[in-house]
């Protein structure tokens, strides 16, 4: 008889989430093992296969920076990488890059198979092992027990699974793939509270049936770039373009005529959970947006591979349906569908029942992270896998849990979204969602994270001294450049050239690299110490075009964080607090949040609540 496998942390599901929980544990000397159903597909993509975009291309790079694995694997094995929103804010700026899934996953096996501490094994977790409240390891659907001091859960679309190809349906985590059916009812006795959410996919195309001659190409950048900010940027080989066609009338009419066989309108619905907004069908596009077009692009899945996805076009139509309706479109004349795309109905756990950590507020040592918190999208699966597994390791270690803040991480926002305002919908992380997103960009997560990497043993000194360089740098280029006052002969010189307004005397170049129309490269001559490392001179230029708005974002931060510091009771008695509305005292007792700042976030949450709650812990 095989006796039980002990770890000190378990991870079910080796997608993106569970990667990055499985590997930072391993780095924080956690004997760790990573179960998924399939050890061949371990990060696999079955959506668009892709990383990055608004938000999403920040939240890889804070995973970088705190030690994750993500970006370099993306930098690895990218095909098409683009800067979006270059003419737009430094906010909203982000990479996005077309991946090569199998060459992605390949990269991210070998990465696993070699990284200390850490066991890869097939495995289905059928039962949660759990005594007195406290996580004790999993027993497998093949009957065998894993015992560990946590189990970080990352299933993804596996809970239940359920795919719909049109009125047809069958039990899978993601086409070709079983589903995980057995671990819900392991959750659901254990008190935990399940949901269903819905996602789906577009068809996969042959390369040879579609007419590229009449679509819009999008080239790679001819700029160097990469994600990972270790990584030396890198100009892709051309070849490998994206492509832009449309909807029209004609594919739309297709897509009413059969409506009434999708699982998600047709005569008998098939599904009645919500799909994601920001995501939707070509059926939702179509039903409740009266618009004439609908644009959609045409990428790339491998260099081994001619398939090509297509993206804006998920749909759960039957099959005859989606290749009528793909013929109506440009370039698609003669398509051929290699794979269809389906909707996916899943099991999620409301992440309101979630600490900050990431841990179950009822089981002890329980962690949850990706699409099994109601999130989609490879970038916040992984982000949540890092933090998740973080404070894993850190519970094994008696440590305090890592928690980020909103002003400190997108990363930050995802979590506290999820838990304090709930989700209603597959959530997506978007600029929109970051109130100090001037803070939080693509150009300095490094900065802003690394420290804390450093302090929690992730990274090398020798990493964590290549941020501090570039912080000094900047320090010392900020001090001095504030100081230089030139001459108004010079100047206008340079101002005349660039049409802009001169000045009537001597003045700091620290105010002439505030105008938006002036670079450090038009005033490079007139700096008595040159700048030449392109990263030093983009933060001198950031930190000056920006300064009065990071001086207001800062001192607004600072009042969130007093707010961050006052502490609520985790078995605080709301029932007892008599001046708080009804609503309010069952929202914060169903949230149990930790801080006021916290409480604050809660939809139904008044001011005047805040203030009696804070009077009552006396803060106020």
């Amino acid at each position: 008889m095989i006796k039980d496998f002990e770890y000190d942390v378990i991870v079910v599901g080796a997608g993106h989430a569970g990667i990055e929980a499985a590997v930072i544990s391993a780095k924080m000397n956690c004997k760790t093992l990573l179960l998924n159903i399939n050890i061949d597909e371990v990060a696999w993509m079955p959506c668009n296969p892709s990383i990055g975009g608004p938000a999403k291309g920040i939240v890889t790079r804070e995973i970088d920076a705190l030690g994750g694995i993500q970006a370099k694997i993306a930098d690895k094995t990218m095909l098409n990488v683009r800067m979006l929103n270059t003419s737009k804010g430094i906010a909203v700026r982000a990479l996005r890059a077309q991946i090569d899934k199998y060459e992605y996953s390949r990269e991210m096996k070998k990465t696993l198979q070699n990284t200390v501490n850490l066991d890869l094994r097939y495995g289905i977790a059928k039962e949660l092992i759990i005594e007195d409240k406290k996580v004790k390891g999993i027993i497998t659907e093949m009957g065998i027990k894993y015992l560990g001091k946590s189990v970080i859960l990352t299933t993804g679309t596996y809970l239940k699974g359920k795919i719909f190809v049109g009125p047809s349906f069958f039990e899978s985590g993601r086409m070709g793939e079983m589903a995980s059916n057995n671990l819900s009812d392991s959750l659901l006795k254990a008190g935990i509270n399940l949901e269903r959410f819905k996602t789906g996919t577009s068809a996969r195309v042959l390369k040879r049936s579609i007419d590229f001659s009449k679509m819009e190409a999008q080239e790679t950048a001819e700029e160097p770039l990469s994600f990972s900010y270790s990584s030396d940027g890198k100009i892709l080989d051309k070849g490998f373009e994206c492509f832009i066609t449309r909807t029209n009338q004609e594919t739309h009419k297709v897509i009413r005529d059969y409506i009434k066989f999708s699982p998600l309108y047709g005569d008998i619905k098939l599904i009645s959970s919500k799909g994601p907004r920001y995501c939707p069908s070509i059926e939702d596009k179509v039903m409740k947006f009266n618009k004439e077009t609908h644009q959609i692009f045409i990428e790339p899945e491998s260099r081994n591979s001619e398939e090509y996805y297509i993206n804006g076009l998920s749909t759960s139509l039957p099959l005859e349906a989606q290749m009528k309706m793909l013929k109506t479109i440009s370039g698609f004349e003669n398509v051929e569908i290699t794979r269809p795309g389906y909707a996916v109905e899943y099991d999620f756990v409301l992440p309101n029942q979630l600490k900050y950590s990431l841990e179950s507020k009822n089981i002890d040592g329980l962690f949850f992270a990706g699409q099994i918190n109601g999130t989609s999208g490879y970038e916040e699966a992984a982000g949540q896998g890092l933090i998740a597994g973080i404070n894993s390791a850190l519970k094994i270690q008696n440590k305090s849990p890592f928690i980020l803040s909103r002003s400190e991480a997108y990363l930050g926002i995802l979590i506290d979204d999820i838990i304090t305002k709930g989700v209603d919908e597959p959530y997506r992380l978007l600029t929109s969602r970051a109130e100090y997103r001037l803070l939080l960009r693509d150009d300095n997560a490094d900065l802003r994270l690394s420290k804390y990497a450093y302090d929690l043993g992730i990274i090398s000194k020798e990493e964590y001294e290549r941020v501090e360089i570039i912080q000094n740098n900047l320090k010392n280029n900020i001090d001095r450049i504030s100081k230089l006052k030139v001459s108004k002969e010079l100047v206008n010189e340079v101002l005349e050239k660039k049409g802009s307004s001169v000045v009537l005397g001597g003045v700091k170049l620290k105010e002439i690299l505030k105008r938006p129309e002036i670079s450090y490269s038009d005033v490079k001559h007139l700096d008595l110490v040159k700048i030449n490392n392109k990263r030093d001179v983009e933060q001198l230029e950031i930190f000056f075009k920006y300064e009065g708005y990071f001086k207001k974002m800062i001192e607004e931060t600072e009042k969130l964080f007093k707010l961050e510091t006052q502490k609520i009771p985790e078995d605080l008695d709301y029932d007892a607090i008599f001046n708080i509305a009804f609503e309010a005292r069952e929202k914060l007792k169903k949230i149990k949040p930790e801080t006021l700042a916290q409480a604050i976030r809660i939809p139904g949450i008044t001011p005047s609540d805040i203030i009696n709650l804070g009077i009552h812990l006396k803060y106020i």
